[in-house]
């Protein structure tokens, strides 16, 4: 695939530039984001035109809207400031803040790069060029009295595949965002670049209204004494990440810190071997399905009572109010472990795993719903949870592993509902098991977040995905494009891996 650029340049919050530059100071929920790589959605779009008809007509409404949106949800736009301890990270805004955003020319084919069929498998590399560069190094190699980093926070690059259409790429730092945050600011950009292009005088900045209803419902709050700290958290990260800082990165392209040495995630061999990226579609008869399985399993087995025997203060009975993402998620663990088994990359002297070890299910959990106090939908920054479900391996592998799956995220989840700060002392500490992990599975995204509803006012996009599970190994859940209550399952797997779990995800959901 051949790349030319055809434009670079940097976009600023719209207005008079601010006259000195302030900081915005990270909470106790933004800081143990800083222990994770970026974000980078693609957003592709249908546009069956040539490049000069889209950096005529969209590309000045796509630049003047952000612009806009950016005045708004002016931290995007800033720098990361990692000071040395005993300061503490910041965000920074000032005068010469703006977005890295590159327009470039492709020959590949949009078709290929954007497949959302199941049977439609992609080399990694093949999306890698459409991702905009946004550094992620936050673990600095200098001494502890060199010049503290500054990392911008935000960097887009459009691609044009002409006569096709073209991909709106982005990254950025979690630090700054969550995924509510982010559509909120995706949402606001959208609805600037829609009013926009549906003026007849498009390139004039006065074509907008900012002071539409519509737009200033995604207005952001940046009240952050909303963000109560009752348990003295912050300490607990800030300590967590001053330790790191001071040795070796902690998480970089898969790696993790163990005791001061960086250590791979997987073999030499099985770390390079060529991977593909997949998407899954799991509908509501396939959920409807699964939940019917796990209760006649209930029923028709004596698992109900022996887990009652064994189970913890902490677990309840599997009843009927089973979630789709509940359901999703557990079958999908299941079948990523069996699938490791089958391509014999489960069981081996490198990954050093026995069936009585235990496995582990990552995934973030909503904040607005959990906390104590009231927070704002608008509120900028991250309210968000981490939740760590845990069962043992050889019980997932097993003729049951569906229900014992399930069982621990719902446990896990209901946990969180009744208070979603228990154990975070851990979070850090145990996410760094997780990612990049071969041996354990974590997810990335929501269903919730309805990205695909993202029309600048030339139509939806026709796929979405999520970039950043490259590095971490995460699997990304999404809403579903095309099946009404649907979600959308992104895997990235060594080839022969992606290949059982095809079969297993297929086979499985027939033989319930």
């Amino acid at each position: 695939m051949v790349m030319k650029v055809v434009e670079e340049c940097s976009i600023s919050p719209a207005g008079p530039p601010p006259s000195r530059s302030t900081s915005l100071h990270l909470t106790f929920l933004d800081i143990p984001w800083l222990f994770f790589p970026p974000s980078q959605p693609l957003f592709f779009y249908h546009f069956p035109y040539p490049t000069s008809h889209f950096t005529c007509t969209l590309l000045p409404n796509l630049k003047l809207s952000l612009s806009l949106t950016l005045q708004h949800f002016y931290p995007f736009a800033g720098t990361l400031h990692l000071p040395p301890q005993p300061a503490k990270p910041e965000i920074l805004t000032g005068p010469h803040d703006s977005v890295s955003f590159t327009v470039a020319e492709s020959d590949g084919d949009l078709n290929h790069l954007s497949s959302c069929l199941s049977n439609q498998q992609r080399d990694v590399k093949e999306l890698q060029a459409l991702v905009p560069p946004l550094p992620d190094q936050y673990y600095a190699h200098a001494p502890r009295d060199a010049r503290a980093d500054k990392l911008p926070l935000m960097a887009m690059r459009v691609t044009v595949f002409p006569n096709s259409g073209f991909c709106l790429g982005l990254a950025f730092h979690h630090v700054v965002a969550d995924a509510r945050t982010f559509n909120n600011f995706m949402k606001l950009w959208c609805s600037f670049c829609s009013s926009s292009s549906s003026s007849s005088s498009s390139s004039s900045s006065g074509s907008i209204d900012q002071d539409h209803d519509f737009h200033s419902s995604y207005f952001p709050s940046y009240d952050r004494t909303v963000m109560v700290d009752t348990r003295g958290l912050e300490g607990v990260f800030l300590n967590e990440w001053w330790k790191r800082r001071t040795t070796l990165p902690a998480v970089v392209k898969g790696a993790r810190i163990i005791d001061g040495e960086t250590i791979a995630s997987t073999s030499k061999n099985h770390y390079n071997i060529y991977k593909v990226r997949r998407t899954f579609v799991m509908g509501l008869a396939d959920m409807e399905r699964i939940k019917s399985w796990v209760l006649i399993t209930l029923t028709t087995t004596d698992h109900h009572s022996s887990c009652n025997n064994k189970a913890s203060t902490e677990e309840e009975p599997v009843t009927l109010d089973l979630s789709p993402y509940v359901l999703t998620c557990a079958y999908v663990w299941v079948c990523v472990l069996k699938a490791q088994q089958q391509a014999g990359c489960l069981f081996n002297n490198n990954t050093k795993c026995a069936f009585e070890d235990p496995s582990y299910f990552g995934f973030v959990a909503g904040g607005l719903t959990r906390v104590e106090h009231p927070i704002p939908a608008t509120y900028l920054g991250n309210c968000v949870g981490f939740g760590r479900a845990m069962a043992i391996r050889g019980e997932l592998l097993g003729d049951e592993g569906v229900l014992v799956a399930v069982k621990a995220i719902r446990n896990t989840v209901k946990r969180l509902d009744r208070e979603i700060f228990s154990g975070a002392e851990k979070w850090i500490s145990e996410w760094e098991e997780l990612i990049g992990s071969d041996i354990h599975v974590m997810v990335s995204g929501s269903p919730k977040v309805d990205l695909y509803e993202m029309d600048f006012g030339w139509g939806r996009p026709k796929k979405i995905e999520e970039m950043e599970i490259d590095s971490t190994k995460a699997i990304s859940l999404s809403e579903s494009r095309d099946v009404k209550g649907g979600m959308e399952i992104g895997l990235v797997l060594p080839k022969p891996e992606m290949e059982a779990f095809t079969a297993l995800f297929k086979e499985g959901l027939k033989a319930m």
